[in-house]
């Protein structure tokens, strides 16, 4: 909604916004935008009566602004639907949607046709570093876009992406995510089957060679040119130079494109590439120029980022949201550390692993590169923590809160050891308390 409220300004319109919690980067952005955020969701934030309220999904009745909305008839909208209506409009829309890996792809694209020249317009649901803001209109006939499988708004309960219509479609993997909105992974299927109906015929689906989910799902028909971007089969294949996966080569039906060298590690990021790459040569990007653009590629904040480096102990910053993305971001650390010590403290910050929607033995397999578990047990189920502690073969410790986790951590880091934070939320300041423990000693 941050990155929606830019382009509202940018297109000339006088905004205002409502919000329980704001924090830097986005408040100092909308601020330096002359965009007043408002405490909480009250009914007086609305006295001005403006010309049109967007209401995000966490909105909801009995909020007095969402109520006076609807009760003085002040004319709304969602954010998705705004956008489409004064933004994506006769406009090639390159998304992409998938469980993994939307908010670098979607960056590493925005990059990539930035540097060709093709000036466009982009929305990201992270802040990608080699752009000043998440979101900008563009000057062109291109706009790239996150396109996320979450629900609207409370009054429209179609996934985000059903709005977009795009020309280009990624879609990097499937699995069962938001079992707070999903009841299984059926549920899911069936709206990416409804999204892929949105595609022109005109346009093009990219995905990977061997995805199952995927593979069902377009097993139910499209209507475009469909193409694999992974596999024996695709076009695309890369050559891995680095073991960490730091630098590889990049091959276009059989001709070699050049050499990536960037400071990204990971064959789940070397896949993102490809997906990347390959929706840019859709626009008519060269493959070479594509390789040239992700060589100055800096990735995203807060995937697998360095937060800091204090006695030789490094601590990282990650987005953590589900078992999967777990392991292959301890994967991608294991290839770059080889054997030194990882330690992995991990928040269950998403609905779906707060409630237990993964199993067991799926979060234990997805830690394995870790040397010692740290688990914040503050929001779990006693039941499906205790069976996860049985099943994670690795030594594993749970805490009732942060600092004590923070006190642990400062009494038993050792030097060379790699201490991975994981969350999708604030961890309770975790990161910060863990800098200024190890500074102090």
């Amino acid at each position: 909604m941050g990155g929606i409220a830019l382009m509202a300004r940018q297109l000339g319109f006088k905004v205002t916004g409502s919000d329980h919690h704001i924090y830097p980067p986005m408040s100092e952005t909308l601020a330096a935008h002359h965009i007043e955020i408002m405490p909480g969701y009250d009914k007086t934030h609305l006295d001005s009566r403006p010309d049109l309220v967007l209401l995000g999904n966490v909105c909801q009745r009995g909020m007095t602004a969402v109520e006076a909305v609807l009760d003085d008839e002040i004319p709304f909208s969602s954010g998705p639907a705004w956008l489409a209506e004064q933004v994506l409009r006769k406009r090639h829309v390159l998304a992409v949607a998938g469980t993994h890996g939307k908010t670098t792809t979607t960056s590493m694209l925005t990059w990539i046709l930035t540097y060709a020249g093709l000036k466009p317009g982009y929305l990201i649901g992270g802040v990608a570093h080699n752009f000043k803001h998440t979101a900008d209109v563009g000057d062109s006939d291109y706009f790239v876009i996150e396109a996320d499988e979450y629900d609207t708004a409370f009054f429209d309960k179609r996934p985000k992406f059903l709005h977009y219509f795009p020309k280009t479609l990624i879609l990097n993997n499937l699995e069962f995510d938001h079992a707070d909105i999903y009841p299984d992974i059926a549920a899911i299927e069936q709206q990416f089957h409804f999204l892929i109906r949105t595609v022109a015929h005109k346009g093009r689906i990219l995905y990977p060679q061997g995805d199952f989910h995927l593979n069902k799902v377009l097993q139910r028909g499209s209507w475009c040119d469909v193409k694999i971007f992974t596999g024996p089969e695709s076009d695309w294949h890369l050559k891995r130079h680095e073991k960490d996966g730091s630098a590889f080569d990049v091959f276009y039906k059989n001709k070699s494109c050049g050499r990536v060298r960037w400071p990204l590690w990971g064959e789940h990021n070397m896949d993102n590439a490809l997906a990347a790459l390959a929706a840019a040569e859709h626009v008519g990007v060269a493959p070479a120029m594509a390789v040239a653009a992700l060589c100055e590629f800096k990735g995203v904040k807060r995937r697998l980022e360095i937060s800091a480096e204090i006695n030789d102990i490094t601590v990282y910053d990650d987005f953590a949201h589900h078992p999967t993305a777990i392991e292959k971001t301890l994967q991608a650390l294991r290839a770059r550390v080889a054997q030194k010590p990882i330690i992995a403290v991990l928040q269950f910050g998403s609905n779906t692993m707060r409630c237990g929607g993964h199993t067991e033995e799926h979060m234990a397999a997805a830690l394995r590169e870790a040397n010692y578990i740290i688990l914040l047990d503050a929001e779990l189920q006693n039941a499906y923590l205790k069976t996860l502690c049985q099943q994670i073969t690795s030594p594993t410790r749970v805490f009732k809160n942060v600092d004590a986790i923070v006190a642990h951590l400062k009494e038993t880091l050792k030097p060379q050891d790699q201490v991975v934070v994981m969350s999708n939320k604030g961890f309770d300041g975790l990161q910060k308390k863990l800098q200024q423990a190890l500074e102090a000693q």
